[in-house]
């Protein structure tokens, strides 16, 4: 393991970090509908999230290898935006990503992570459900009759 996972730093380069976020989730572009609210974000609503969340950077080599936003909610840390480099999927990056966030609510005081993650994803709710994670909600962006996300809880152990 040579990659680290560190706090973003306040000199962020948020325009490679919205590429990089755009290379981990191309594979979904052709997949989910609607697309990934991702496409409507720059690097300027980029850089305003993380001034409202906590963001996580995995770097492997100083090079960026993955990264997850995090925001405290009443009962629970919200998790968002979680992208490994493709090539280095497999290797615990995730996992080590999840397992910080878990520390993270721990030390927040907060029971649980949640996420959402798209109904065609499954691969992705397989993951999660490996993670811990337990499908709690179904829900349909607007405009759509039917669901299109599915919201789920992991306990802080």
């Amino acid at each position: 393991m040579f990659w680290t996972i560190e706090e973003a730093p306040g000199d962020t380069d948020f325009k490679l970090l919205l590429t990089f976020l755009h290379q981990a989730f191309a594979y979904m572009d052709d997949r989910i509908d609607p697309p990934s609210s991702l496409h409507r974000m720059t690097a300027t609503t980029l850089g305003k999230k993380a001034e409202r969340e906590r963001l996580f950077l995995v770097r492997d080599g100083g090079q960026l290898a993955g990264c997850m936003f995090c925001r405290a909610e009443t009962d629970h840390l919200y998790v968002g935006k979680v992208a490994v480099c493709p090539t280095l999927q497999g290797r615990g990056i995730g996992r080590a990503l999840f397992a910080n966030a878990f520390a993270l609510a721990s030390e927040l005081g907060l029971n649980a992570l949640e996420l959402e993650t798209r109904i065609e994803l499954t691969e992705n709710q397989r993951a999660f459900q490996r993670l811990g994670f337990e499908k709690i909600a179904e829900s349909a962006h607007r405009g759509y009759a039917r669901p299109t996300s599915i919201r789920m809880r992991a306990a802080v152990r």
